[in-house]
């Protein structure tokens, strides 16, 4: 995992960074949404793994923060179908159900942070920050 040693260290996203968030609960998306746009990112929100999956001709997102537990697809799964066709962008995933089984099948699918619900706050973002930066100065 990502670890930022100042909990006062204030990080801005690169320009124009797009995050794709996937989540069932609407009210999560909708503190998510409020979070990263405060934080400086554009923020486009899905209600399921289905909404992502069909969403067609869109830009392409930055970094993905997606839901572990969802009812048609889980997070694990839609990251092993997001890398067949996208190798590289960052992926987070969030669960309120810490287990080191869900951890190591979501290192396993290419999932590169794994952030606990209800720990959803400005941490979210710095990780989003540093997983984009990571990417792009590859």
């Amino acid at each position: 995992m990502i670890e930022i040693s100042s909990h006062n260290e204030r990080l801005s996203p690169p320009a124009k960074s797009t995050v794709f968030v996937v989540d069932d609960d609407a009210a999560v998306l909708g503190s998510l949404r409020f979070l990263l746009e405060t934080e400086g990112f554009a923020v486009r929100t899905f209600r399921s793994a289905t909404a992502l999956l069909n969403a067609g001709d869109m830009p392409s997102a930055d970094c993905y923060v997606i839901d572990y537990k969802m009812p048609d697809i889980n997070g694990i799964e839609l990251v092993g179908r997001l890398r067949k066709s996208d190798r590289e962008t960052p992926v987070i995933l969030i669960t309120g159900y810490p287990d080191e089984n869900i951890t190591a099948r979501a290192a396993a699918a290419g999932v590169n942070d794994v952030v606990l619900k209800p720990l959803l706050d400005e941490t979210l973002a710095k990780r989003i920050y540093r997983a984009i930066q990571d990417r792009r100065e590859r």
